[in-house]
């Protein structure tokens, strides 16, 4: 009586599969980590209970001592509406304002209100409690 069988399993492990996901994984972390660009300006953000993130298109910073800055470069607020324009040129116009809590609401509104008038978006940043 022979026990032995014709056909012998072998226990080893494929490894190219588990590379597959590696690279699928890491390729999906580096994508995503692309979209969320801090801004570079030390600004105190007000807090909120609920934050959603924003692909950001265009970035307008107001510090607490009234500066504005478009994407980093400083601009004052008559420069404001022509940089924003160039900025939309072709592109959705997506606006993520970064204030200071300690800014004065006319001086949000007023640049939300150029924004709009381009016809973008605007959304506020915050950071979450």
């Amino acid at each position: 009586m022979n026990l032995n069988s014709k056909h012998k399993i072998e226990a080893a492990f494929s490894m190219s599969s588990m590379t597959d996901v590696i690279f699928l994984l890491l390729i999906f972390f580096m994508l995503t980590a692309s979209f969320i660009t801090p801004s570079g300006l030390p600004v105190n953000l007000p807090s909120s209970k609920s934050s959603e993130i924003v692909i950001q298109k265009v970035s307008v910073t107001i510090t607490d001592d009234l500066q504005y800055y478009v994407d980093d470069r400083k601009v004052t607020f008559n420069q404001l509406e022509p940089v924003l324009r160039d900025a939309f040129s072709g592109k959705e116009g997506v606006v993520v304002l970064h204030c200071d809590k300690s800014v004065p609401v006319e001086h949000v509104v007023a640049v939300a209100g150029i924004a709009t008038a381009l016809e973008a978006r605007v959304s506020i940043a915050t950071k979450p409690n």
